[in-house]
């Protein structure tokens, strides 16, 4: 994120002295990305967050391609996939490219007797069903229906949910997410034709600083293997830390649409980008007020990107028999658009109830066996007129 966070106790200066209550010091650690040349956070420490005891079981969780080179739209009923008790087990990548995989998940369980941590990849994790607190060693995040939670790659996290009825839309990202660069002036600042700001983006508010050793397992993904690591300290003792590289929070319900006379395209709606893809949420809005507007979007070609949609709730006009959970793909060099009769419909029509989270990738997607399980392989004919 491209502002400053403070929180818990800190020295004045860096990289000097910070002694406990026993006169011992605190340890200090830089949790930086790009080398030394992206944002970083400086945490300090009840105990040394280097101390590994023993490296247990290592295993794969490479996702299996079932379409390499996809060239056909697909829609993928999200919420056939089952639940599962724990966390990272129920974690189904259905889509995937060498800069993003795309994730669906309900978890009924929080995690309990592990910590995790994704070394590859930014997680953003979308929560459609289900409420709790995201709690990390830099903090923690109350979170419920709506919300975005971004975390960082190397954040360790726990998930305590709520209830057992969980659904989350997730994308890790190989490459650092941020806020579009064309919202941000030449300080880092959100300017007043972003459809956010600062005061919408939530930072963790509480520390759990724990000074306790023993055996504590960490589940580090790494290379698509999970690797169990046992430390010999809390992963949770942070005292106090400052920086930019932080977990946060922000609710697709304080995105502000941006609408215009005629339709609107894709890029309005965008909140997050990489230099790899971009993720944009829809949500609800006035339509085009220009006489003769059509609300329904034009046909179109993404030359050059994948498009992905999930649907989140309401009414989708532009689409037949779409539900919640459900997820279009529509591929590259290929052409899409309103379904039959959907043009006509919007017609007249002055505003939508829609929510829906889009993510637009300049590779292809590989389809993988999970995805080909939730599956519609006749969506593509869906524009046959009947």
């Amino acid at each position: 994120m491209p502002f400053y966070h403070k929180l818990g106790s800190i020295p004045h200066k860096r990289h000097t002295q910070f002694r406990k209550p026993d006169g011992s010091l605190y340890s200090e650690q830089l949790f930086g990305t790009i080398g030394f040349d992206g944002m970083s956070t400086n945490s300090y420490h009840e105990q040394r967050p280097t101390q590994v005891k023993d490296i247990k079981k290592q295993y794969s969780v490479a996702p299996k391609i079932a379409k390499a080179n996809n060239i056909q739209s697909y829609r993928l009923k999200g919420f056939q996939v089952k639940p599962e008790s724990d966390y990272l087990a129920s974690r189904k990548t259905i889509l995937i490219n060498s800069d993003c995989a795309i994730i669906l998940a309900a978890p009924q369980e929080s995690t309990k007797n592990y910590f995790y941590k994704n070394t590859d990849a930014d997680e953003l994790i979308f929560i459609h069903k289900g409420s709790g607190k995201l709690r990390t060693h830099l903090g923690n995040l109350d979170f419920k229906y709506g919300d975005y939670l971004l975390v960082p790659r190397g954040i360790i996290y726990k998930i305590d949910f709520d209830t057992k009825d969980n659904r989350l839309f997730i994308v890790e990202s190989r490459r650092p997410i941020y806020t579009p660069k064309r919202y941000r002036n030449w300080f880092g600042q959100l300017l007043e034709h972003s459809p956010y700001c600062e005061r919408d983006i939530r930072r963790p508010n509480e520390l759990e600083t724990n000074n306790e050793s023993g055996e504590f397992l960490i589940k580090v993904k790494k290379q698509d293997e999970i690797i169990e690591m046992v430390y010999a300290s809390h992963p949770f003792d942070v005292i106090g830390y400052d920086g930019y590289n932080y977990p946060y929070a922000f609710s697709i319900h304080d995105f502000e649409p941006i609408t215009g006379r005629i339709h609107q395209p894709p890029p309005v709606h965008q909140t997050f980008e990489t230099d790899a893809f971009v993720v944009c949420s829809f949500v609800p809005r006035l339509y085009d007020y220009h006489p003769k507007s059509i609300p329904a979007p034009y046909n179109h070609s993404n030359i050059d990107s994948d498009e992905v949609l999930y649907y989140v709730d309401g009414d989708f006009m532009s689409r037949n028999d779409v539900k919640e959970g459900h997820i279009s793909l529509h591929p590259a060099g290929i052409p899409h658009g309103p379904h039959p009769g959907a043009t006509e419909r919007s017609i007249g029509k002055t505003k939508t109830d829609e929510l829906a989270v889009m993510v637009d990738t300049f590779k292809p997607l590989k389809v993988t066996e999970e995805g080909m399980k939730i599956a519609d392989e006749d969506y593509h004919k869906s524009w046959l007129e009947h």
